[in-house]
């Protein structure tokens, strides 16, 4: 699977959302971004190159680099926000909570009593809060009212405190972890 932690030259799509920049991952099937709104820090998503709603509409080389893609990512993400355990959760169609209809994988990195209890991360996912379809179109609309500068990445809350990010913040943070695939065994590769 060759693989590659460098600016991308290609367009990149997240269902309709252009993320070019919010990646740090990609492999012949696969990219790995930054979340615009993470349920908490290091929360990141690893989506199939193509757009296809489904897991079953993949191939079977597209599912196999898919999750060979998630355990890299997920390797590094843990090393590097020192967690004490990861939640990988996809949701596969509408009816399981899907708002972007593109196949993807949230990995969120956890650490013990982060938050009250520990499922409720589930709750998040399927919350306002864990909508990536509406964040998405939230911060488009956002971009285009507020041409100003916008504020660089806030502190973290799981709750409806938090704001999209910037481009400027997702980009400087896709940046770093591309920087972080390329170090060590799990992260061998070049973008």
């Amino acid at each position: 699977m060759a693989a590659s932690t460098q600016v991308l030259k290609r367009p990149v799509h997240f269902g309709s959302f252009l993320v070019t920049s919010q990646v740090f991952y990609s492999t012949a099937h696969s990219f790995a971004l930054v979340n615009l709104k993470p349920l908490l820090p290091g929360h990141v998503l690893v989506c199939s190159n193509r757009v296809v709603p489904r897991l079953k509409d993949l191939s079977t080389d597209e599912v196999t680099d898919l999750f060979l893609t998630v355990q890299k990512v997920s390797k590094v993400i843990e090393k590097i926000y020192k967690a004490d355990s990861l939640n990988i959760a996809m949701q596969d169609g509408v009816a399981a909570g899907q708002s972007v209809p593109h196949v993807h994988t949230h990995i969120i990195p956890r650490h013990f009593q982060d938050l009250p209890q520990e499922d409720q991360i589930y709750a998040m996912l399927e919350s306002e809060d864990g909508d990536l379809g509406r964040n998405y179109l939230e911060a488009q609309h956002s971009a285009v009212m507020n041409n100003s500068a916008r504020p660089k990445f806030p502190t973290v809350h799981p709750d409806a405190e938090r704001k999209p990010r910037s481009e400027e913040a997702m980009a400087e943070e896709a940046k770093w972890l591309a920087g972080c695939m390329g170090e060590g065994e799990e992260g061998k590769g070049r973008l």
